[in-house]
């Protein structure tokens, strides 16, 4: 659970159910914050924010004692909205955002919870709560990989221009980390920021398409037996939450609706010396009948262009009736880097609560020796 809004005194997160004994530093979440705060095309509130986090429930003496983690960042930009944003009744009255943005929760959450001032939707609904989660994800990301599970997200696509794939995974997770587009390959690297820099200038934005990808994921995580069990439906979910995002596919996705079943499905084969089954192709991603495989998983998520534009669309004064150009709150005008960040926070956050659902464990140790007993019992079927 996470709380705070975007120009509040901080945000926080409290996470519950992480086994006592995973190893755990603030510099390690701090590294996933940066990333998050990284990329060509991010806007002014970059400059001003350099997160942190701070731990301050849940661990102890550099490693998780069991119970609810909590964990906080400060908002730099605090300071200069204490005269609109404070929790106590304000010194003046402030001028009410009145004018929702086309394409945000400003008019559809002023009707719903009653707020004339569209500041009380505007700031929670903004991306700036997913520095709370990339924090939480940081935290997963940690007990994943004690299991043997490594996350990690590239862009394949901004704007008109996609990404050449790159079939070796270690090539990829490296190439996209070195790049502040997220982007492994480096001709439509350059290509992407041409277009992020033509939109600039015609005050537009852009949006685009990463993927995430999950590998030393073992058989049998998530389940078929119920609809809300299913793994697939839990990482579409969870990756549809973040802001922007309009499109979630799970292997080929799409495609797969445009091609018969001889080319979608990936054929089983066995492994005998390495004991183990196989398949030459990965076409569902790693996911079948909502459990895991043994194959990568692999997920993909189509963001919208920010819809905080500078050249702004036409609006409705929810006070006055009359028409008016959207408010203009400061903006990026590309940040699927960062969203991509943010998505592999949330795969990290479903993976990990279907390794506890599974292997369970009130320590580190006694779930490694789970997982450990597991991969050994899937290598004798």
């Amino acid at each position: 659970m996470t709380a705070g809004e975007s120009h509040g005194p901080r945000l926080t997160a409290v996470v519950e159910g992480i086994p006592a004994g995973l190893a755990l530093l603030a510099a390690e979440i701090d590294a996933d914050l940066a990333r998050r705060q990284q990329g060509y095309g991010r806007g002014g509130r970059m400059r001003i924010e350099t997160d942190r986090v701070e731990i301050v429930g849940g661990v102890r003496d550099g490693a998780t004692i069991g119970s609810p983690i909590a964990l906080s960042i400060l908002n730099a930009d605090h300071k200069n909205w204490l005269d609109r944003m404070s929790a106590a009744p304000l010194p003046a009255p402030v001028d009410a955002v009145t004018r929702p943005r086309p394409g945000h929760a400003d008019l559809a959450g002023g009707i719903k919870f009653d707020r004339r001032d569209l500041r009380d939707i505007l700031e929670r609904a903004s991306a700036r709560e997913t520095a709370a989660r990339t924090a939480v994800g940081a935290v997963c990301r940690k007990l994943l990989t004690l299991v043997g599970i490594d996350v990690f997200a590239h862009v394949v696509a901004i704007g008109p221009v996609d990404a050449a794939g790159v079939g070796d995974l270690d090539a990829l997770r490296e190439r996209s980390r070195q790049s502040d587009l997220a982007c492994a390959d480096s001709p439509a690297e350059a290509r992407m920021r041409e277009a992020i820099l033509l939109a600039s200038h015609a005050g537009d934005t852009l949006g685009g398409v990463f993927e995430v990808i999950a590998r030393g994921i073992m058989p049998g995580l998530g389940s078929h037996a119920q609809w809300d069990r299913r793994l697939d439906g839990r990482l579409a979910q969870a990756l549809m939450s973040i802001q922007a995002i309009k499109g979630v596919e799970v292997g080929i996705g799409f495609e797969a609706a445009r091609a018969r079943g001889s080319c979608v499905h990936d054929p089983i084969g066995y492994d005998a010396e390495a004991a183990a089954f196989t398949r030459p192709s990965n076409r569902a991603g790693g996911i079948e009948g909502g459990i895991t495989n043994g194959m990568p998983v692999v997920c993909r998520a189509a963001m919208k262009p920010i819809a905080t534009l500078k050249r702004a669309l036409t609006s409705v004064d929810v006070s006055s009736k009359e028409s008016y150009e959207a408010a203009f709150e400061r903006s990026d005008v590309c940040a699927v880097p960062a969203a991509s960040v943010v998505g592999e926070a949330m795969v990290c956050a479903v993976l990990a609560d279907a390794v506890l659902e599974k292997f369970g464990g009130d320590s580190m140790r006694e779930l490694v020796r789970n997982v450990d007993g597991y991969r050994a019992q899937v290598r004798e079927y």
